[in-house]
């Protein structure tokens, strides 16, 4: 049996990078996955490449910065599939390497409302769904900007460290309800996450002072294997955890 079958996730920013690899590899793994992202014509790509391979999808607008637009998503999650099992909060922007000096309050707001609101909105919303099913697993996509001080700037390391404090609560909170969180913290992966940024000089030469010692970057798959591992029971007794997948570079 396929380790995902009978099962309904919801991937956010989902149309590329990480979340694309992640729908893909869920929708292989058996699971009704349904695709959130900001622009229709690239959920329709993704959903189109699911059904294409023998997959069950469907694609939703969505703006995770918007509680009503997370709230739609859900309902219409439960609306077409009657369950909602899995919620993978991918969806995430940088914030140009922006040291605090020059971090501007419409900058600080875009950055939280996207990485950390959104799973916010999408937690608070799937909880209820999945006490009452007595069952759910919350995969959160925290970042090694995380767990460290100078990856990214102020706005989008404080948005990740605030995640993972959200994954390890929830965690704990709903261990004996058959609810898990987990949280991966990838390190660089070629994705298009960085797309259109124009880099902080200050901040971006001191967050890539420490690049050279990274042996390679990751690739999607590589990530969406790890976030399948803890979407199935393969993982069972994980919970209020994070996964540091970077190559070994935070080892050093």
């Amino acid at each position: 049996m396929k380790k995902l079958q009978n099962k309904t996730a919801i991937v956010t920013g989902a149309s590329s990078g990480m979340g694309k690899a992640i729908a893909q590899l869920f929708a292989k793994e058996g699971a009704n996955v349904i695709v959130a992202d900001l622009k229709k014509h690239e959920i329709d790509d993704v959903v189109n490449q699911i059904e294409q391979n023998g997959g069950k999808s469907i694609g939703v607008i969505c703006d995770v910065s918007i509680e009503s637009d997370i709230k739609n998503l859900i309902d219409t999650c439960v609306s077409k599939f009657n369950a909602l099992d899995i919620l993978v909060n991918n969806a995430g922007i940088l914030d140009d390497f922006t040291p605090i000096d020059a971090l501007t309050n419409d900058l600080w707001y875009k950055v939280l409302g996207v990485n950390l609101n959104g799973p916010f909105y999408a937690c608070r919303i799937a909880i209820p769904i999945m006490l009452k099913q007595q069952n759910g697993i919350i995969i959160n996509i925290s970042s090694i900007g995380g767990l460290f001080g100078c990856r990214a700037g102020l706005a989008y390391t404080a948005s990740k460290h605030a995640l993972i404090g959200i994954t390890k609560n929830i965690g704990f909170m709903y261990a004996n309800q058959h609810i898990r969180c987990n949280a991966i913290a990838p390190g660089g992966v070629n994705t298009n996450i960085g797309k259109n940024t124009r880099p902080n000089k200050l901040g971006h030469e001191r967050c890539v002072s420490g690049g050279a010692n990274m042996p390679r970057m990751g690739e999607p798959n590589e990530i969406a294997k790890v976030a399948l591992f803890l979407a199935c029971e393969d993982s069972s007794f994980l919970n209020g955890s994070v996964i540091t997948v970077d190559g070994g570079w935070t080892a050093y």
